[in-house]
């Protein structure tokens, strides 16, 4: 099974250069080394005739001039297609300089048009930017902290305290439900009308995997679950998501929501996704894989719409 978009060996980490200062100074002033700025959360795309690709600069480009990049704003992202790679932050308050072919861009929205290995590295970069950005002070003594190891660590400048903090991810249960021939999905006040996914939530302290996906089908659809199983997962850095996809079996179908999580949720079989009387995530997210394997499980495919990919990301 090929690994889920943003997912898969985009990227050499070398993580063991990480803590070798000689050796980063150099790959920061190597001209074949190349730079991923980060504006706002946003990355810099540009329009070509393939369609949009990743803007990756080099020290004498006029864009990384002009934006002037700090080094202690700089992270080693790892070795990208054999060259170095660098992401850093653009100031929030700089305006970036004009561009007649470039511009930043959420690439949430995105993601199906951009090439795998481009986006899981755009999403790489987006999500240590913006974990550094909300670890400048240090949660132990309200100390500034400084990143250390490449900028894959912050730590406490206070010689009492010197905690460091490294970043971390929150891991999220995704999981299709069926009862055989049928598929339980949600939907969420926000998304756009007809649109329903798979049921998703946040693990919560004391909890293994099994027992999150237990929990969140009963309390958001009333549903009892058995037979979970591990299906993929799917790093989603915005901003710090591992999405753990599952599949389970209905005990009981029936369903009572007890909150207001979801709008509505329901069972649908195969021919409603396939006559369109339900629209639902397109493969770029985990919860479009999980619908497609299992629509796929019945001997049939189902057409990848590929037309849908301004999908609206809160709906995974």
């Amino acid at each position: 099974m090929p690994p889920n978009v943003l997912a898969g060996p985009y990227i050499d980490r070398a993580a063991h250069r990480r803590k070798d200062l000689l050796w980063l100074e150099h790959a920061a002033n190597d001209p074949r080394s190349v730079f991923v700025p980060v504006w706002r959360g946003q990355n810099l795309l540009v329009q070509n005739n393939a369609g949009l690709s990743a803007v990756l600069l080099e020290r004498n480009d006029e864009m990384f001039v002009s934006m002037q990049p700090q080094a202690d704003r700089r992270v080693f992202l790892g070795l990208f297609r054999d060259r170095a790679c660098f992401a850093f932050a653009v100031d929030h308050e700089q305006q970036p300089p004009d561009s007649p072919t470039a511009q930043f861009q959420d690439i949430r929205m995105i993601l199906g048009t951009l090439p795998r290995e481009e986006a899981g590295l755009l999403a790489y970069a987006r999500a240590l930017i913006t974990w550094r950005e909300r670890h400048r002070f240090c949660g132990t003594c309200g100390a500034h902290t400084e990143p250390t190891q490449a900028g894959h660590a912050m730590r406490c400048t206070n010689a009492a305290c010197h905690t460091q903090t490294f970043p971390r991810i929150d891991p999220a249960i995704i999981v299709l439900i069926t009862d055989g021939e049928r598929a339980l999905l949600g939907r969420q006040p926000a998304w756009r009308p007809g649109w329903y996914s798979t049921i998703a939530g946040f693990c919560e302290p004391g909890e293994s995997l099994e027992d999150a996906v237990a929990r969140e089908v009963l309390e958001e659809t009333g549903v009892f679950v058995d037979q979970v199983h591990y299906h993929s997962s799917q790093p989603w850095p915005f901003p710090s998501s591992l999405m753990l996809g599952f599949t389970a079996h209905a005990q009981t179908i029936d369903i009572h929501r007890a909150d207001d999580e979801l709008e509505d949720a329901r069972w649908f079989t195969r021919e409603d996704i396939a006559c369109g009387k339900v629209a639902t995530p397109p493969p770029v997210s985990i919860s479009g894989c999980l619908i497609r394997d299992w629509y796929d499980g019945s001997g049939r495919r189902l057409q990848d719409e590929t037309a849908a990919v301004h999908w609206n990301s809160r709906s995974r």
